[in-house]
C-alpha cells in the first residue's frame, strides 16, 4: 500500500533529473543566496534575483536569511571557538548536526549581538522573508515540491512527498552540514595551515562548489569561494550567468598575486 512505484528505466531517469533540479534550486538558495550574497556580500544582486534566491532559500529550510547570515558571520569571525555556532573542535557530530540539538553557547549569542547586520535589515527581501518565513517554508519546502510532480506528470502524492520533498530536504541538509564538519577536518590547507578549514573535493562535489573551504576562509570576500573559478563550481556558474543576464554585478575576486603570496606565507605546501 505504501511502497514506492517509480520503475527503473527512462521514467526513473527523468524523475531523477527533475529531483536533482529541485535539489539545485534548494542548494542555490543557500550557496549563492544566504552564503555568498547576503553573508559575504561578494557580489551584488538586483531585486528579481534576490527574490528568486529568497524563495529558493525558503525551499532549503535552514533558518531565514537574516539568522543564517548573522550566524555565518559569527562563524567566520570566531571560527573554532565557543562563539562559533558549529565549532569543529567539539567533534564531527557536533559540527555536523549536534549543534542544532542544543541551545546556542552564550558566546554565540553575545558575539552575534555585537555584529553590524544593518545591511541585512536594510534589504526589504530579507525583511519580508523573515516576517513570513514559516509560511514560506511550508509552501516552498514541502507543499510545492509535492504538488508539482503530482500535478505536472501524474506522480503519486506519496512518491512526490517522500522523494521531491523529504529526501531532497534530507540530502540538502546533510550536504550543507558537511561543509561545517568534514570540510573543517579532512583535506589539505594550501592557503593557510594555521586554520581548521580544508580543501575537500567530495564536499565540493556535493555542495556545488562550497568545499574549497581553506580558500574560502582565507579569502571570504571572493564570490567564487575558490581559486579555480569555474572548475566544478556550479554556484559560480550560476552567479556568472546571472551577471551575463544583467541581474548580478560587482563580483569580488582575490587576485592571482594575492593568492600566490598567501600560499607562500601561510600555506602547507600542498598546492
Amino acid at each position: 500500500m505504501f511502497g514506492f512505484s517509480i520503475s527503473l528505466g527512462p521514467v526513473f531517469i527523468v524523475w531523477s533529473g527533475r529531483a536533482y533540479l529541485c535539489f539545485l534550486l534548494t542548494a542555490l538558495g543557500v550557496t549563492a543566496g544566504a552564503h555568498r550574497l547576503w553573508s559575504h556580500r561578494s557580489y551584488k544582486a538586483k531585486l528579481p534575483l534576490r527574490i528568486f534566491l529568497a524563495v529558493a532559500n525558503s525551499m532549503a529550510f535552514q533558518n531565514d536569511i537574516f539568522e543564517w547570515s548573522r550566524d555565518h558571520r559569527v562563524h567566520h569571525k570566531y571560527s573554532e571557538t565557543d562563539a562559533d555556532p558549529h565549532n569543529a573542535r567539539r567533534g564531527f557530530f557536533f559540527s555536523h548536526i549536534g549543534w542544532l540539538f542544543v541551545r546556542k553557547h552564550r558566546d554565540v549569542i553575545e558575539k552575534g549581538r555585537q555584529l553590524d547586520v544593518t545591511d541585512l535589515l536594510a534589504d526589504p527581501v530579507v525583511r519580508f522573508q523573515r516576517k513570513y518565513y514559516k509560511v514560506s517554508v511550508v509552501l516552498m519546502c514541502f507543499v510545492v515540491p509535492t504538488l508539482v510532480p503530482w500535478y505536472t506528470w501524474g506522480e503519486s502524492l506519496w512518491n512526490s512527498y517522500f522523494l521531491a520533498s523529504i529526501l531532497r530536504y534530507t540530502i540538502s541538509l546533510n550536504v550543507t552540514w558537511l561543509v561545517n564538519s568534514a570540510a573543517h577536518m579532512y583535506g589539505n590547507r594550501p592557503y593557510d595551515r594555521h586554520i581548521s578549514p580544508r580543501q575537500n573535493p567530495l564536499v565540493t562535489l556535493g555542495a556545488i562548489g562550497e568545499g574549497f573551504h581553506n580558500y574560502h576562509h582565507t579569502f571570504p570576500f571572493d564570490y567564487s569561494a575558490s581559486e579555480f573559478g569555474l572548475n566544478f563550481n556550479p554556484t559560480t556558474w550560476f552567479i556568472d550567468f546571472m551577471c551575463w543576464l544583467g541581474l548580478a554585478t560587482d563580483r569580488k575576486r582575490a587576485t592571482k598575486t594575492m593568492i600566490e603570496a598567501r600560499k607562500a606565507r601561510t600555506g602547507d605546501g600542498s598546492a
